[in-house]
């Protein structure tokens, strides 16, 4: 049983420029990553070396959730400009 939730939103500034889905923080269980409803592009979801080529691809309101330690060794790219996820976590 979780003792707290994160949440939050991260989007992608540049396309093809993979970003951390957030700084350094533990989480006991997993997360849950929802492309936003607005994006026009694919997201893609992996570890540090994500790109479009290798990465778990999120249509726009598509989701995965990931067990994890910390939500920093998960990584999000796109391939359009200033799109993201919305994510939360226990």
């Amino acid at each position: 049983i979780a003792t707290a939730i994160q949440n939050g939103q991260k989007t992608v500034t540049t396309a093809g420029t993979r970003v951390a889905l957030a700084s350094s923080t533990a989480i006991t269980h997993s997360v849950t990553i929802k492309a936003l409803h607005g994006n026009s592009g694919w997201i893609y979801v992996g570890n540090s070396s994500v790109t479009s080529s290798n990465g778990l691809v999120l249509d726009a309101g598509e989701w995965c959730e990931i067990e994890v330690a910390n939500l920093s060794t998960v990584y999000i790219d796109s391939s359009v400009n200033g799109e993201g996820v919305s994510y939360v976590a226990t």
